[in-house]
């Protein structure tokens, strides 16, 4: 795992490659401009070892150099944001 996020915009998720080809992804659409990302995935395998938080951070990263906004419809990015204010200046909703 290299720990970089790529836009897969055909599959309309961010992707994190790990081990094995396995890929964590964060899914979205695109409403208005804005990146609605609905639903995040990580293989179970790799479930507990911080791997959800690398791909949020990532995302949310690349949405703020893409100067969009986030909007949170997947419970697991709402979470992330919580716990990570620091990227209030992206999410709209």
């Amino acid at each position: 795992m290299d720990g970089q996020i790529i836009d897969n915009a055909d599959q309309r998720r961010f992707e994190l490659t790990l081990d094995d080809d396995q890929v964590a992804g964060a899914y979205y659409r695109i409403e208005d401009g804005r990146v609605v990302l609905t639903h995040t995935e990580v293989p179970y395998e790799f479930s507990g070892q911080g791997i959800g938080s690398i791909l949020a951070r990532g995302v949310f990263d690349a949405i703020r150099a893409s100067g969009r906004k986030a909007v949170l419809k997947c419970s697991f990015m709402a979470r992330f944001y919580a716990a990570h204010p620091e990227y209030s200046d992206i999410v709209d909703g």
